[in-house]
């Protein structure tokens, strides 16, 4: 009897399709995560393309620069106009602060940041081109730098994309070297009240272990900072 059973089981599961199965009553059933033959798949109702353009345009808007940075002269940003190739452009802010695009002819870039520069470009694209989006991104810094010298271990230019503290600027260029008299930090600026530079100093043991907080200040653009070694501190003019 047994054996009996055995072979109309096998012969069914032969004439039976890959991919189906029985359900608790009993009845045949589509294997799950397949779909049956029978059923006509519903169009799309977003296309692919459409996601991929929206989703560039928003990685476009979403800068590495922080949101706040301001626009200098000799920056290079990318303007791109969204579906309009002729009217996109990599350009390099001039000495008087402006840009040249198609169409707008002129345009102010220094002193605003990306946002508010693409917010303007779309309002002025407004009366020429229908549903204009502009995207402006900063590709290169050349207006806003410091320059850290001294006993750190990449000293150099690095641009000021964002709001930086002391801390965080002696981190962008690698650290203190072990040579460094890291609480004799010398800070050189340019003062717009006064004519020539103003010099602070700042210590790190203060900053770090002791209430001297505010001498993590923010750095500013053009401003030098200069890490001494011990041996100019313990014998100075050497």
């Amino acid at each position: 009897m047994r054996q009996a059973l055995w072979y109309v089981v096998m012969s069914v599961a032969l004439v039976l399709p890959s991919g189906t199965a029985f359900s608790e009553s009993g009845s045949v059933k589509p294997e799950a995560g397949k779909m049956p033959t029978d059923v006509p798949l519903l169009p799309a109702v977003t296309t692919q393309t459409e996601k991929v353009t929206s989703q560039v345009m928003t990685d476009k808007l979403s800068n590495a620069v922080g949101t706040e940075y301001v626009i200098g002269a000799e920056d290079v940003l990318d303007i791109t106009v969204w579906r309009n190739v002729d009217l996109s452009r990599q350009v390099q802010v001039r000495p008087d602060g402006r840009i040249s695009m198609p169409i707008i002819r002129d345009v102010v870039a220094v002193g605003k940041t990306p946002t508010k520069l693409a917010e303007e470009m779309t309002n002025k694209l407004k009366e020429y081109v229908q549903n204009p989006v502009v995207a402006v991104t900063l590709k290169e810094v050349n207006s806003s730098n410091i320059f850290l010298l001294g006993e750190i271990a990449h000293p150099g230019k690095y641009p000021l994309k964002s709001k930086t503290t002391l801390l965080q600027g002696i981190t962008m260029a690698g650290g203190f070297k072990e040579t460094a008299a890291r609480n004799q930090i010398v800070i050189f600026r340019f003062t717009e009240t006064a004519p020539g530079m103003k010099r602070f100093t700042a210590s790190y043991d203060d900053i770090v272990l002791r209430s001297g907080i505010s001498d993590n200040f923010e750095l500013k653009p053009g401003d030098t900072l200069v890490v001494p070694s011990e041996s100019m501190v313990v014998f100075p003019g050497r």
